[in-house]
């Protein structure tokens, strides 16, 4: 597993425009055999930080919030760094030079605020900002750091950012770091809602589900065999609505009430694929043959 924070450029996403971003063919390395995931249509954004490259985002700019964001995992170290948001001036003037800035105090930027999420999205709704790439997994201060841009998160509600999916998030870093012996290629994205979009503030759109898969081809075979599922890919689904029907994720009945309705259910590659099919009505590949 390395131990330094990979800085790429991002993915040549499968899009309907790279016109306003850019080509980002240089960075096919950041995925597992330089292939990107298929099937899903969006912005990418090189996330930069500091003339750094530390992640990909497929971005919906209808929806002010991401579809996806890629990295590679790294093993923590050090405290959680403080809250810093970020956003990103290429999205409002292709020709900034694609550094994340952050958000300074007065009046935002009016093509910013046409182009983004901003931080008053936020502010007093219902919802707390979901890192889609979280900083728990990477090591060095300027890696966490990069992944507070808003055009990392989307709308999430706080008891599944700070329980059932928060303990996902845990789950995987602890797995990785114990098993995973060369590099860990992670997605995570979100499921909108089929129908009736809900929105904040009409501004941005809220998921009905987040997901996340990873694929860590070289792995310790002795694994435990409470892990074998787990390698060399595995799957999660988590709930966004506690309303939402069950479906993909039952409900636990036994969940302590604040979490009740938050589920995450951890799942094969090909089940995720499967639920990623029916919602978005199209073919979606996260990784080249299933990181075989």
């Amino acid at each position: 597993m390395s131990g330094l924070c990979t800085s790429l450029l991002i993915l040549a996403f499968t899009t309907s425009s790279l016109s306003d971003v850019g080509d980002f063919t240089p960075c096919l390395q950041f995925f597992y055999r330089s292939w990107p995931p298929k099937g899903l249509a969006g912005t990418p954004i090189c996330q930069r930080y500091n003339n750094t490259y530390h992640f990909a985002t497929l971005y919906s700019r209808p929806r002010r919030s991401p579809w996806l964001s890629a990295y590679l995992y790294t093993v923590p170290t050090g405290k959680r760094p403080k809250a810093s948001w970020k956003y990103e001036p290429q999205l409002a003037y292709p020709a900034a030079d694609g550094n994340m800035m952050p958000f300074l105090p007065g009046p935002v930027d009016q093509n910013v605020v046409e182009s983004q999420a901003v931080e008053l999205d936020y502010i007093n709704s219902t919802y707390s900002r979901g890192h889609l790439n979280p900083s728990l997994h990477h090591q060095t201060y300027q890696c966490r750091s990069s992944t507070f841009t808003l055009t990392n998160v989307v709308p999430q509600k706080k008891w599944s950012n700070d329980g059932p999916w928060e303990n996902l998030e845990q789950t995987v870093n602890k797995t990785l770091a114990a098993y995973c012996l060369g590099e860990a290629y992670i997605v995570t994205g979100i499921i909108p809602y089929q129908k009736d979009e809900h929105w904040i503030k009409n501004r941005v759109a809220v998921p009905e589900y987040l997901w996340s898969a990873y694929c860590c081809p070289k792995y310790n075979h002795t694994i435990p065999n409470r892990l074998k599922d787990a390698f060399p890919t595995f799957a999660a689904i988590g709930r966004n609505d506690p309303n939402s029907t069950e479906e993909i994720v039952p409900i636990d009945k036994t969940a302590k009430k604040q979490f009740r309705g938050y589920d995450v259910r951890q799942m094969s590659l090909n089940s995720l694929e499967m639920y990623l099919k029916d919602r978005f009505n199209t073919v979606v590949s996260v990784f080249n043959e299933h990181c075989a």
